[in-house]
């Protein structure tokens, strides 16, 4: 969730994965605070914005022009947004990834070994650093990446799947966690399940409908989960699930039961061989292969989001299909004696069934079968009431899925229940096609937990409901930015932004794991709680020893103060991280989505740090600070220095931003204008920019570099499917020369999405060029081309095609290394090509995830890479160089 002052917007994106998840508003933001230095970034300023943004994600409104409504005309400001990169200018066709990763592994590798060095704990709570853009206090302790799916037993055995960074087992009840899915080509979890034998099932592609989640490559089997790992051979059927998204895996008859981004598949849970089968698909033309699967909306159009099967007659089966936007195919299915699907339009009580309140839905049943519960969330909520888009949790006291169902909570009851969410404009639910979960005590069929951007817990079937994890400590009486006094009132939390959740025992205890996109949480079971209903007794298991970190970015600096490097990143809903040389633990200093990033080389604590949208923080102490700006504002040690194009909502979600490699005080930032600013981090206000270029109206920067004074800008304009155009500029820092290049119509550089460049530091005219996407092999659309690396000798006028040997695979920044070879992150892995030498070759071992950024150390002995999912890893570059 942005600060206020950060505008955020409601997206959606031209791909099976569709709008930002919302990030975590800074301490400045605390609702319910009069300090005055918290000013206008209040929750209100939030709520108006949320308020103004009500209509954008719904594909069926039509505008006075006559415009369709699709989801691919409606996401001008979608252009930010992660996987559009990975998409336009058309839809990539099942299989890319999967060959890409074949391709990737066959390819030579260097010498060396990578090696992981946030893998320590990452205290979001570190007392050093409480500056005003800190969420440092707010409860969450110690956290890693996005959490999608938990399943946990009886046994003391915990798995936790990531969003990008693969399934992690712990034997202790959670903590001392091992990766157990590095062998497969997809690290994206969207499901997993203990079946009744024991066995740990996975689906693979996560269904968060989150900018940044990647597409599978089907469901996989665990037979001996506490000892096994999961390897490709252990895929159950086919390919028919690959390259899609896994909301669900449930499981009765002899069946396994799959809810996906392409409908609802079943397959037997005991002979893990053929194919899956298609049990229902609303729109069957818009899956791959059929008559409409190259329309702009296909891959909305076979959203299944849950199944409930009748514990007492398993033949009874009732699907939970739709796009959360909204459809006119949303709604609940039931087989009829005829054998096909039919919605069901009546007799489900208080449970809607009229497809504009029937969207994202999560089904939970009671060990005994004598309850259902769901929770719904409702597109005409999510597109007219700026306050929250929950429809209501509900319960089916007959224990069947039919019904009837009573409804037992809506997002004002829960507001009402000592929730952090009580602002207009942000209140229970909100994000609720974002945040879901539901669970049952198996001993106690009223004793219920459920998910949405908290966590509440109702022990007598949902007539009281507690705010059991609230979002933050921030607004509540108990809370303090001084540690000492916060600790004892204000208890641990959880992270914000629910997705999993299991319940498990450990030394003969029973504990509910929860995964949100801070990691994984625990807690027993009938905890304890305090006279708010808040729970005091939330531990972290985000030890140090599970590292799934999503980094956009990482910068490398001096530690002055201890002597060795200081190393920050910017991070999906976690901020930015800040490892110092003498640290055990990371510290966060700056809070909420953490984008691009600028660092010193000579002095690690000099930082400038993006949010979204291109706001930006700088500060010169690292933005250490012990929170004395919350009693005098002249205390704060970081600054907002944002260029206009943040006010105008003319940048992109991460926006970029670099250093010239020559002249550390002179920056450059991309929205819909190329910004420069020479004042370095001495800057202390937007004003400071001065806009060079202005890309033109519908335009918006996707990567900038500058050397010597020489400024290379890409920028995409529509940058969706929907006409997808991009270009280059080239110009001056001082703002003379600029013009716009003319792109060969010949196909020589794609017409996909620019992502980097890298500049040769002993020649500015000599520049690479990185693209994204597939190439058109794979991706259906005007001018898809060929290529993922591209060499310019003329400073950027003619183009040349050196991706020879490189896999078909997206290409997202490059570094020239210290004796000119190129280094290439791609979102499988990194790549080297040695100086002098035409043909690629992989660098070191890492799993199937997806690298950002690469920086040198200011030695340049070093590589750095920031990983989307498995934190940040090193490499010394004598050994592969």
């Amino acid at each position: 969730m942005p600060a206020p002052t950060r505008r955020r917007r409601w997206l959606t994106i031209c791909a099976i994965t569709a709008s930002a998840g919302l990030v975590a508003i800074p301490a400045s933001a605390a609702p319910g605070q009069n300090n005055s230095p918290f000013g206008a970034r209040t929750l209100a300023r939030l709520a108006a914005e949320r308020e103004q943004s009500v209509g954008v994600m719904s594909p069926r409104l039509k505008d006075e022009g006559g415009d369709d409504g699709n989801e691919a005309d409606e996401i001008a400001e979608g252009a930010n947004q992660y996987a559009e990169a990975r998409t336009s200018p058309g839809i990539v066709a099942p299989g890319a990834y999967g060959a890409a990763w074949d391709n990737l592994t066959n390819l030579p590798s260097t010498g060396g070994d990578w090696r992981n060095i946030t893998d320590l704990p990452y205290n979001s709570d570190d007392p050093r650093y409480r500056d005003i853009d800190s969420n440092s206090s707010g409860g969450s302790g110690n956290v890693t990446g996005r959490m999608a799916a938990i399943a946990a037993d009886d046994g003391g055995y915990v798995y936790a799947g990531s969003a990008g960074g693969g399934v992690w087992r712990s034997r202790s009840g959670g903590g001392h966690w091992q990766p157990i899915s590095d062998r497969l080509p997809s690290q994206s979890t969207g499901a997993l399940a203990l079946d009744g034998a024991g066995q740990l099932w996975l689906g693979t592609g996560e269904a968060t409908t989150n900018a940044d989640a990647y597409l599978g490559s089907g469901v996989y089997v665990l037979s001996h989960p506490h000892h096994g790992t999961f390897s490709a051979r252990s895929r159950v059927g086919g390919d028919e699930l690959e390259s899609t998204t896994v909301h669900q895996l449930r499981f009765g008859g002899g069946k396994v039961w799959a809810a996906t981004s392409k409908g609802v598949w079943s397959h037997s849970a005991k002979r893990l061989k053929g194919a899956w089968k298609l049990e229902f698909a609303p729109n069957p033309d818009s899956l791959p292969g059929g008559s409409k699967a190259d329309d702009p909306d296909a891959p909305y159009k076979n959203i299944a989001n849950d199944i409930a099967i009748d514990p007492k007659d398993p033949r009874k089966v009732v699907l939970a299909v739709g796009w959360r936007s909204g459809d006119d195919y949303n709604g609940f299915y039931t087989k009829g004696t005829d054998g096909t699907w039919t919605r069901i339009t009546s007799g489900l009580g208080d449970l809607p069934a009229d497809a504009d309140d029937v969207g994202n839905v999560t089904f939970a049943r009671s060990a005994d079968g004598s309850r259902y519960y769901a929770i719904d969330q409702s597109p005409e909520q999510l597109n007219t009431n700026p306050d929250s888009g929950l429809e209501g949790i509900y319960v089916s006291k007959s224990g069947s899925p039919n019904g009837p169902w009573s409804k037992i909570a809506d997002y004002k009851g829960l507001a009402a229940d000592n929730s952090a969410l009580t602002t207009s404009g942000y209140m229970p639910g909100v994000q609720a096609w974002y945040n879901q979960f539901l669970t049952v005590d198996p001993a106690n069929a009223e004793h219920v937990y459920a998910g949405l951007e908290e966590v509440y817990e109702t022990k007598d079937g949902g007539s009281n409901w507690s705010a059991v994890g609230p979002y933050w400590n921030f607004g509540f009486s108990c809370w303090s930015i001084d540690p000492a006094e916060q600790t004892g009132d204000c208890n641990q939390t959880t992270h914000s932004d629910q997705h999993g959740v299991a319940i498990g025992r450990y030394h003969g205890k029973s504990f509910v794991y929860v995964g949100n996109d801070g990691g994984v949480y625990k807690r027993p079971v009938n905890g304890s709680q305090d006279a708010s209903g808040h729970a005091t007794d939330w531990t972290s298991l985000n030890d140090g020893t599970i590292d799934t970190l999503q980094y956009y970015s990482v910068g490398v600096g001096k530690d002055l103060d201890h002597g060795g490097l200081s190393v920050t990143g910017g991070l999906q809903d976690n901020g930015q991280s800040i490892l110092r040389s003498n640290d055990e633990v990371m510290g966060s200093n700056f809070g909420g989505d953490g984008g691009d990033t600028i660092t010193d080389p000579a002095n690690g604590c000099d930082i400038a740090e993006e949010y979204v949208y291109l706001s930006i923080q700088v500060t010169q102490n690292c933005a250490v600070n012990d929170g004395g700006w919350v009693d005098d504002a002249a205390k704060a040690t970081s600054y907002d220095v944002a260029p206009a194009d943040n006010a105008t909502s003319e940048a992109r979600f991460i926006a970029p931003l670099a250093a010239d490699a020559k002249n550390s005080s002179t920056w450059i930032a991309g929205g819909r204008h190329i910004w420069v600013q020479t004042h370095g981090y001495a800057i202390r206000s937007g004003d400071e920019w001065t806009s060079v270029y202005d890309l033109g109206a519908g335009r918006t920067a996707t990567a900038v570099a500058a050397s010597g004074g020489k400024v290379y800008a890409a920028w995409c304009g529509p940058c969706n499917n929907q006409g997808f155009a991009r270009g280059i500029a080239v110009g001056n820092a001082d703002g003379t020369g600029w013009h716009d290049i003319t792109l060969p119509v010949d196909g020589t550089v794609p017409n996909r999405y620019l992502s980097g460049f890298a500049i040769d530091p002993k020649n500015a005219d000599h520049v690479y060029l990185t693209v994204n996407g597939f190439s058109r092999q794979w991706t259906e659309g005007p001018g898809a081309g060929v290529g993922h690396v591209f060499e310019s000798t003329d400073g950027g006028t003619t183009w040349k095609d050196i991706s020879k040997s490189l896999p078909d695979v997206p290409a997202d920044s490059a570094i020239v290394m210290p004796n000119g070879g190129l280094a290439v992150a791609t979102d499988l892995g990194v790549v080297h090509r040695a100086p002098g030498r035409t043909t690629w070759q992989r660098v070191g071992d890492l799993p199937a995830v997806a690298v950002l950024q690469l920086r040198l150390s200011p030695d340049g002995s070093t590589l750095y890479a920031a990983t989307h999912g498995r934190g940040i890893y090193t490499i010394k570059v004598r050994d592969f160089d």
